[in-house]
């Protein structure tokens, strides 16, 4: 059953709406954990509760709506709301369950539910958290449509789309590094089950999912995976094979394993070349993206050196200019001679052109180190990513060969099959051969 639910507030409008009995009939099933005795003084009960908390949500509303053509017992509501419950964190939290039949325009009976819980954990006076709700309710909705045998919507079904013939190369690397687990498997086959109703749809919507439908070799219905293994329908469904025959019909119909392997080793070696192109084009745009890289690198980092050389000459001629005018000419030149100054000066002088130049020096070899850590970086990335692409590559020849040895070790087996079936045809078609005897003419093959 379809399950739809929300935190909210406004217990007063909640309860006139449940409570409307416009072309409904409505039954109040169960009013658990509260003190009121009817749905309008429970939610005013919780309301109240709730005025100790800074929560305005105080309420999770949840619609249950089974298959229209269903008929649901009051038991499979009531363990449908338990496991809502438990899934979504509200044990033994209060709560209201209503019933509502309504009669349609075709005469039928749509009979659905409506459960309300109180999030107010009254011993710790805050609201119960519910993240990820929705998704939590779509899960316990996908189990209801399996346990009880319903065709699932398709939209409620959980495909992923793993038809690895529609897989993109990221998608196939990803798919390449996981493994799918039991539990997938099963749910993938119990999906494609609980959304088809023909045979026809039964084969998409396996193939969605990346099994192919076939013919088992002990004369039972299997889907075959891209890797090669087979997997029973019934076995992976939960259900009895005379339920797989009925929906698929005729077993002779479907292609045998050996066939089958055929096709999906040839689909997946085409879509290996498709990967390997993607590869290569991927590879050259690298490399020009590269060179492209490198070149606008090297063009900055030229002009770099080329403005720090230029402030490094400008500077040092402004501090040269500056200490040559340290040094007084005429007579005050010649007094600084008599009694020493100029000689200190040109000390001064020659101590700070030394510490110039260290600092200078420094400041290029600072400069020279930056851009050569900026070279290394860009080559490292660069690297990486073309040994990533290098190692997809031969991934994809691995993958390449494993389908190619899929389709050879399905060939002999197929070839036997053919050749029986022309011998049969051959001896089916051979003229009789005439004899004589006493007793007139006879015919033998």
């Amino acid at each position: 059953m379809i399950l739809v639910g929300n935190p909210r507030g406004g217990g007063r409008d909640l309860a006139q709406h449940l409570m409307k009995t416009d072309n409904e009939r409505v039954v109040v099933a169960e009013l658990r954990g509260f003190i009121a005795d009817d749905l309008d003084g429970a939610f005013r009960e919780t309301y109240a509760i709730s005025r100790g908390t800074q929560c305005r949500q105080y309420l999770f509303s949840l619609s249950l709506n089974p298959p229209r053509d269903a008929a649901v017992a009051d038991s499979a509501f009531f363990q449908a709301v338990d496991q809502a419950e438990a899934k979504l964190g509200l044990t033994d939290q209060p709560r209201a369950l209503v019933f509502h039949e309504k009669c349609g325009d075709d005469g039928r009976v749509r009979r659905h539910a409506h459960v309300v819980w109180s999030r107010i954990d009254v011993e710790e006076m805050k609201a119960i958290p519910l993240p990820h709700s929705k998704r939590k309710l779509q899960d316990v909705a996908r189990d209801l449509y399996l346990e009880h045998g319903w065709q699932m919507p398709r939209g409620l079904a959980v495909s992923g789309e793993r038809d690895p013939r529609n897989f993109t190369l990221a998608e196939w690397q990803q798919a390449r590094r996981i493994k799918e687990s039991p539990r997938e498997i099963k749910a993938a086959f119990q999906d494609s089950w609980a959304i088809s109703d023909s045979k026809a749809a039964l084969a998409h919507a396996l193939q969605e999912r990346g099994y192919w439908l076939a013919r088992g070799d002990q004369r039972g219905y299997v889907a075959v995976d891209r890797h090669g293994e087979v997997h029973n329908i019934a076995k992976r469904v939960g259900i009895r094979t005379k339920a797989v025959r009925e929906r698929i019909g005729d077993m002779e119909e479907l292609p045998s394993v050996s066939d089958t392997k055929i096709e999906i080793a040839r689909a997946m070696q085409a879509k290996m070349q498709d990967f390997q192109r993607e590869v290569a084009e991927r590879e050259e745009r690298e490399r020009v993206e590269a060179t492209k890289t490198r070149e606008v690198l090297e063009a900055r980092q030229r002009a770099e050196r080329q403005a720090h050389q230029e402030a490094a000459r400008l500077r040092a001629q402004a501090e040269e200019r500056e200490r040559q005018n340290r040094l007084r000419t005429g007579l005050a030149g010649l007094w600084d001679r008599l009694r020493g100054e100029r000689k200190r000066t040109l000390e001064r002088n020659r101590l700070e052109a030394e510490m110039a130049q260290r600092r200078d020096k420094d400041a290029r070899e600072r400069l020279s180190e930056s851009q050569l850590s900026q070279h290394r970086v860009t080559v490292m990335e660069q690297s990486r990513k073309h040994e990533e692409t290098k190692a997809t590559a031969r991934d994809l020849t691995e993958d390449a060969k494993v389908f190619r040895q899929m389709e050879a070790d399905a060939a002999p087996d197929r070839n036997a099959r053919l050749e029986a079936f022309k011998e049969r045809r051959r001896s089916e078609d051979r003229p009789r051969r005439r004899s004589r005897s006493r007793d007139g003419p006879s015919y033998e093959r």
